[in-house]
């Protein structure tokens, strides 16, 4: 016997094989509106995937990309890929076309398993641009076989995890950023391990989770799977998000944990039917992927109750740098309803200048970043990559000061600080503070061309239903409390801010169509 593997570490598909062979009559996951599967079911249905999967010549190293909406079948692929020592790359189902085919042709994907009933045209104009690529449909198709039939030919029997390494590639990601293409970069099982046990210690679940998943099982909306497992949980998965549909389901399943971006917080609390529901079941709802506006964090907070828990991460080094507590979120203190909270133990965090220096409290500094979790590099891409690891710590671009106490408040994005005749000014703070006036519900910053101070601060905001609010009234907002030179020089209403796939505010789209220079 080999003494590494009598001490070898157990990474995601040892932990998911194991605990899928156990508890099978334990109820797991249901489809809104559809049968509950237990553990043993989802065992029996991923081990039917994964040997049909394999009849199709899929295996180790593998690299295979999925476009569907939310349902049950995603989760059979993501564990089957698991098993199979493949690599798994999740497709935005909202993505347009030069993008999905961006991402297939750069991470050389082998095989596209797509949602029979709403991607098969978008499948076969993929597989006419790549003539390689396989393509394996979740339903009846007439362009590939239908791999849920398939999988039923097959006798389930009990899971066996494949000997992984920790450098091993379980999962390539797409960074979208702010500017040019997707950033390809590989999720490693040692990353995808810290990931978990981070979430596992950190985050504050229920005692018996009961998870309801509205965000995309191709992104955040997969990290809640197996903890719920783990948690003896279950989880119940809608195909998308509608805010009546969800506070329908809180109520009748009494749901009691879920995962939110922040525009899905501001539609419940928005729609007109918010009241007609009973949402006391919620313990936690865990928010991030953006920032939230501490004033309408406040709202939430006293009309659902002090349930949330936020966490801060990103594609480099997901899910947890920083937590926010349930208990943290003071109503009182909109500074630290402003925070992305304190770090968590399994990470180090640093605030640097630009030459690499520690800044002192209160004053701004990059978020750097050192620990498993953090990615290997940006693929094919040393000169990115470089820059991005320089001195030796993931730089994430986001600027934040430390407030008494450790906690973290992020300022901006380094990318998107306005220079307006010299001065620095970190958008993220004028949308806090016009968010604050009751008549807004979202608000976006952008700095746009002026012929005199080089950059003017211009605000986009979407006002609440039946509301209307001056544009002199929220520029004397800004400048009262931050001085005039910060205070915009355009306010522009919009019907809505548009999202990336993930559900932050594009500030890339909101440039291009708004911002045009001050003549």
């Amino acid at each position: 016997m080999r003494t590494d593997d009598l001490h070898s570490p157990l990474y995601l598909p040892d932990l998911l094989a194991n605990a899928l062979n156990q508890t099978p009559t334990r109820p797991l996951i249901q489809l809104a509106g559809g049968p509950m599967l237990t553990v043993g079911e989802v065992r029996d249905a991923t081990s039917q995937f994964v040997q049909a999967l394999a009849s199709l010549g899929v295996g180790r190293g593998s690299r295979i990309a999925t476009l569907s909406p939310n349902r049950p079948e995603v989760l059979h692929v993501f564990h089957s890929t698991q098993l199979l020592a493949a690599v798994g790359l999740p497709m935005h189902a909202m993505a347009g076309l030069p993008d999905h085919l961006h991402v297939l042709r750069d991470a050389q994907a082998d095989v596209l398993i797509f949602d029979a009933g709403r991607f098969s045209q978008r499948a076969q104009e993929l597989a006419k641009e790549i003539p390689s690529l396989r393509l394996i449909a979740l339903g009846e198709s007439d362009v590939a076989p239908n791999l849920c039939q398939l999988a039923q030919t097959f006798k389930p029997g009990p899971l066996v995890a494949p000997k992984v390494e920790g450098t091993s590639i379980a999962r390539l990601a797409y960074s979208g950023g702010t500017t040019g293409k997707p950033k390809s970069l590989a999720t490693t099982q040692r990353a995808a391990l810290a990931i978990l046990q981070n979430m596992l210690v950190e985050w504050e679940w229920p005692a018996s989770p009961r998870v309801l998943s509205v965000t995309p099982l191709s992104h955040a909306g997969s990290a809640m799977i197996l903890p719920t497992l783990l948690k003896q949980g279950t989880i119940l998965i809608q195909t998308g998000f509608d805010p009546v549909a969800v506070m329908q389901t809180i109520q009748e399943y009494r749901i009691n944990s879920m995962m939110m971006v922040p525009t899905m917080i501001y539609a419940l609390l928005d729609h007109p039917r918010f009241g007609e529901f009973d949402l006391s079941s919620l313990e936690t709802v865990f928010y991030g992927a953006s920032a939230i506006s501490p004033a309408r964090l406040r709202e939430a907070i006293q009309r659902i109750g002090p349930v949330f828990f936020q966490f801060y991460g990103q594609a480099e080094a997901p899910m947890t740098l920083t937590v926010l507590r349930k208990s943290e979120h003071d109503v009182n203190d909109l500074r630290r309803l402003a925070s992305c909270g304190r770090p968590t133990p399994w990470v180090r965090v640093e605030l640097f200048d630009a030459n690499m220096q520690p800044v002192p409290d209160g004053e701004p500094g990059e978020i750097c970043v050192r620990g498993p979790l953090v990615m290997d590099g940006y693929r094919n891409n040393p000169e990115l990559t470089a820059e991005v690891f320089k001195g030796g710590w993931l730089h994430t671009g986001d600027v934040a000061v430390r407030d008494p106490g450790g906690f973290l408040r992020i300022v901006d994005r380094t990318k998107d600080m306005i220079v307006s005749g010299g001065f620095n000014i970190y958008p993220r703070e004028l949308e806090d503070i016009l968010s604050e006036h009751p008549a807004v519900a979202q608000v976006a910053v952008i700095g746009v061309p002026h012929p005199k101070w080089g950059e003017a601060v211009k605000a986009l905001v979407v006002t609440r239903p039946g509301e209307q609010v001056a544009p002199e009234a929220l520029i004397e907002l800004v400048s009262a409390r931050k001085g005039s030179y910060q205070a915009p020089k355009l306010v522009e209403f919009l019907d809505a801010i548009p999202q990336t796939p993930v559900g932050k505010p594009d500030k890339k789209v909101l440039r291009v169509k708004h911002g045009q220079a001050i003549e």
